[in-house]
């Protein structure tokens, strides 16, 4: 009876060691305004990360997160201009694209702070869409 027993519970601890939640996604850290140029398709996957953070954020209404999110686009935005390694079909489009996702972060942020759904989401689908312009193989 006592072996039954310890077979059980131990059964029951691996059952629940098994259905643990998936680890959250962790933010990224702003960079130094002093960061020398970064590789351009390394801002371009900085971009897409923030994008899918604030996504997911909004999705659960973790406000706080999406605003990060939003300030991180911003920043991104600020450093894409000086991107090295930018390929050819981007230079010229470059600074409208990154003015753009600038703008549409601004959007997001301001939406966050206020809460507003509409707007929030609004601005997360031209996130994705200027984030989607700045692809590699444009």
């Amino acid at each position: 009876m006592k072996r039954m027993l310890w077979m059980c519970t131990g059964s029951l601890l691996l059952i629940l060691t098994a259905c643990q939640a998936p680890e959250e996604r962790a933010a990224l850290r702003p960079l130094p305004d002093d960061t020398p140029p970064l590789p351009y398709a390394e801002l371009l996957t900085r971009a897409r990360y923030q994008a899918t953070l604030a996504t997911e954020a909004f999705y659960v209404d973790k406000w706080t997160e999406v605003e990060d999110a939003a300030r991180g686009l911003e920043q991104t935005a600020r450093f894409l201009p000086k991107a090295q390694d930018v390929p050819a079909k981007q230079k010229d489009a470059l600074p409208v694209v990154s003015g753009d996702l600038s703008k549409e972060a601004g959007r997001l942020l301001a939406a966050a702070r206020t809460k507003d759904v509409k707007e929030a989401n609004d601005a997360l689908q031209h996130v994705h869409l200027v984030v989607h312009e700045l692809r590699l193989d444009n």
